[in-house]
C-alpha cells in the first residue's frame, strides 16, 4: 500500500510533540494492514485499536483515531490511486480540531 502526504499534513506533523509522532508511527503499522485488507474488499478490515470511519460532511474523507488521551490523536485521509493501485493520501493530523478543515 502506497501513501502520499499533503503539504498540510506535513506541517501538522512537524508541530506534533515527539510522543505523538511515536504513537502515530506505531498506529500506522496497524492502519497499513487494515488498508491493505480494505483495498482487497474485506468487510471488517480495521484493527480494533483504531477507530476508522468516514468524516461526516466531508465526502471521500476518512478519519483514524490513533490516540485516545493527552490530547486525542486524529488523522484524516482519503483513498487515491497510485500506478493503478489503491493508495492512501494523508490529509491532516493532530487533535479533534483537524475536523474544522479535514
Amino acid at each position: 500500500m502506497k501513501f502520499e502526504r499533503t503539504e498540510r499534513f506535513k506541517r501538522d506533523y512537524r508541530r506534533l510533540p515527539a510522543k505523538h509522532k511515536r504513537e502515530f508511527k506505531e498506529a500506522v503499522a496497524a492502519f497499513h494492514s487494515g488498508a491493505e485488507r480494505a483495498a482487497d474488499g474485506q468487510s471488517s478490515p480495521w484493527d480494533n485499536s483504531l477507530r476508522v470511519k468516514r468524516v461526516e460532511g466531508a465526502p471521500g474523507v476518512w478519519e483514524m483515531t490513533w490516540s485516545w488521551s493527552g490530547p486525542d490523536g486524529r488523522a484524516t485521509w482519503e483513498w487515491i490511486e497510485v500506478g493503478g493501485q489503491p493508495a492512501v493520501r494523508w490529509r491532516r493530523i493532530g487533535t479533534h480540531a483537524v475536523f474544522r478543515d479535514p
